[in-house]
């Protein structure tokens, strides 16, 4: 079968890197896993193996029959269940089972995805690049949140998230909820079509609202490091001048930062301190 470019399909084919992503989630027999984009199934198989329980949502029909197909005998053990949608519509709170944002869906068989997200799930999945950032900002913000969150995503973006010694609102927006691991660097030609560059598993674990007080601070924390990042090239200083008033340079000094840093040179701690006054 064709893969289609819209959907920026690059299905993961080598066994050794399939069994790292399932190896990282830490799967123990009877969790909940919702994996995201599962292609022809290769990563779904490995994750049935270690006794997940999976929803698996696949926006491409063309592969709901063939996946029903593969995988009879688990759906008919309610081991798993395939869902065509979108994964950016799936509905992380307590809703009827068998809906995506109001709309009909065609579960090939079986009915656990009804309330799946409530309680301790994980998320997984080999995701389109250029969705990266709207699914990692779906799941880590939602109301009931994955404990740990496996995705396979472009290298680079990986290495900014996890390594960087520059912070962005990318990276902080990710901290701000839990601990970002790049765990391995993935060879372009593990793929099937390969992409034109790299991949890397990247894995975050301990996912919770800890270092919030209130939904009030974490509306904040966002609104500041938003502000902060306006014009990278001003000192945060003055990005925030219209967002803290006159007493902006004191605010930050009670922080723990510095009248002349830039955003991106403050850790996620010292933007958290600062979204509390």
């Amino acid at each position: 079968m064709y893969k289609k470019k819209s959907l920026g399909q690059h299905f993961l084919t080598n066994a050794r890197y399939l069994r790292a992503v399932a190896d990282t989630a830490d799967i123990k027999a009877g969790e909940k896993v919702l994996e995201i984009g599962p292609g022809e199934g290769t990563l779904t198989r490995e994750l049935l193996a270690r006794g997940a329980k999976v929803v698996a949502i696949e926006k491409d029909h063309r592969l709901i029959p063939m996946l029903g197909i593969v995988f009879e005998k688990e759906i008919r053990a309610g081991q798993l269940e395939i869902i065509e949608g979108d994964a950016l519509e799936w509905e992380t709170e307590a809703k009827p089972a068998g809906k995506i944002s109001g709309r009909p869906i065609r579960p090939a068989r079986g009915n656990f995805g009804s309330g799946f997200c409530e309680g301790d799930y994980k998320v997984v999945g080999n995701i389109p690049y250029y969705i990266t950032g709207a699914l990692l900002k779906k799941f880590l913000s939602a109301e009931h949140q994955p404990s740990t969150l496996v995705f396979l995503i472009q290298k680079e973006v990986a290495e900014r998230i996890a390594r960087s010694k520059k912070e962005s609102i990318l990276s902080l927006s990710i901290k701000a909820y839990g601990m970002p691991k790049l765990v391995l660097s993935v060879p372009r030609g593990a793929f099937s079509p390969a992409p034109q560059v790299d991949s890397a598993i990247l894995a975050i674990t301990n996912i919770s609202r800890k270092n919030f007080a209130n939904r009030a601070h974490e509306e904040n924390f966002f609104k500041l490091v938003r502000a902060g990042f306006a014009q990278k090239r001003k000192l945060l200083r003055r990005n925030l001048e219209e967002t803290l008033g006159p007493e902006v340079g004191d605010k930050l000094e009670r922080a723990g930062i510095a009248r002349n840093a830039r955003a991106e040179d403050v850790p996620v701690g010292k933007w958290l301190l600062l979204s509390k006054n």
